[in-house]
């Protein structure tokens, strides 16, 4: 299937929740404002979109208002992994015919001790095999305990239907061997967190999706023209102001302090669904605090 590079920043974007149900509306408001920021596309149902806590129904019509909101030259990545390699080919392939243009597969990660490189290699191959879209790894080691190496990576890199791989693991260096092995034109190395972001731009990663570029895509895409334009010290002076929000909406706070800066930012955030509690009050001022020291607010 041909379709450009995929490159940029391309925020992971939240499922935004009203009394504990799905709100489309505020979905298709988010997408809209996210959408005239610069942003190269969005991901709907990953990490930060608590896909997990999603019924089949609430996926397809996450992926539903998106297709209906986004702009025709704006990239939309769907998360399609599930447990077994016939529900990914299954779910990709129905996200497929609502309109999604590639799909990001997460490890597998319940049998995690039987999850071996030639498990993987095994599962992504038959997956890409019978995609009807483009698919890009997703490599999460914090969430699924599973990290797919740099060899792994090289090797799947080399199917046609292996457009790119996310790596949120924040290992620069593993992120360079990925770099190395894996050449091809159009497979595109994504930084899947911001904490790595100007390393890995500085050695050729295509861009990211990352958390922070839901509530700093200005800054993200900024970090990534003045690296692209040799503007290292400025481009690297921008990175280390916006690594204190990064922390406050990965590490530090999660997905409650996530949706609680959107709320701040003129975006719809909201409440995270159960059994994810709420930021508290004094969670709410210091990430506050944060974004206004990074002048965000």
């Amino acid at each position: 299937m041909s379709m450009k590079k995929i490159a940029g920043i391309i925020p992971p974007i939240p499922t935004p929740f009203v009394n504990g149900k799905l709100a489309p509306e505020k979905l298709a408001d988010n997408i809209e404002k996210w959408c005239r920021t610069g942003i190269s596309g969005i991901l709907v149902l990953g990490s930060n979109g608590e896909y997990v806590y999603l019924s089949e129904a609430e996926k397809r019509e996450v992926v539903s208002v998106a297709v209906e909101t986004m702009p025709a030259d704006k990239i939309l990545m769907v998360g399609s992994g599930c447990e077994s390699t016939a529900e990914t080919i299954r779910s990709t392939n129905d996200y497929a015919r609502l309109g999604a243009q590639a799909a990001l597969v997460v490890t597998p990660s319940y049998y995690a001790g039987r999850m071996t490189p030639e498990a993987l290699e095994a599962h992504y191959t038959a997956v890409a095999d019978a995609a009807d879209l483009p698919i890009l790894l997703y490599n999460v080691p914090k969430f699924t305990g599973i990290n797919i190496n740099s060899e792994t990576a090289g090797r799947l890199a080399s199917h046609d239907n292996i457009v790119g791989i996310k790596d949120s693991s924040g290992n620069v260096a593993q992120l360079g061997e990925i770099l190395n092995r894996t050449g091809r034109e159009f497979f595109s190395v994504l930084v899947g967190t911001a904490g790595a972001l100007y390393p890995a731009l500085t050695m050729g990663s295509a861009g990211g999706v990352l958390a922070l570029s839901n509530i700093a895509p200005g800054e993200c895409i900024e970090i990534q023209a003045m690296t692209d334009q040799g503007r290292h010290e400025d481009a690297k002076q921008l990175y280390l102001r916006m690594l204190p929000v990064n922390t406050a909406v990965t590490a530090t706070y999660g997905i409650p302090g996530l949706k609680a800066a959107l709320d701040m930012l003129g975006y719809y955030g909201g409440d995270p669904r159960l059994p994810l509690q709420p930021l508290n009050e004094t969670g709410k001022q210091e990430v506050a605090g944060i974004l206004d020291s990074a002048g965000l607010l």
